[in-house]
């Protein structure tokens, strides 16, 4: 795939970037180089290669849930700048 000038100035207002006529040549010159590259590695037999999202295994690093001591009401709301009834009390910001 060849790259115009053309391209790069409708990429350029998409992005809302102004480029001067230096740049312009400069990106298209660039694009097409990296286009070319990509190009290339379509010649390479990836017939045996499994396709994959990550180039290294991922695993989770959660870890597992265990039931532990919870904090008493009382002491979860020592500091709470308002109370109701065992719970904190906030502002209403939905009518």
């Amino acid at each position: 795939m060849k790259i115009s000038k053309k391209d790069v100035e409708y990429v350029a207002k998409l992005a809302k970037l102004k480029l001067s006529e230096k740049e312009k040549e400069k990106f298209t010159k660039q694009l097409d180089q990296i286009l070319k590259y990509v190009d290339k590695l379509n010649e390479l037999d990836t017939e045996k290669v499994k396709p994959t999202s990550h180039v290294l295994p991922l695993k989770n690093v959660f870890r597992e849930d265990k039931v532990g001591k919870s904090l008493e009401v009382e002491k979860v709301l020592e500091n709470a700048p308002e109370k109701a009834r065992g719970f904190f009390k906030v502002p209403k910001i939905i009518d």
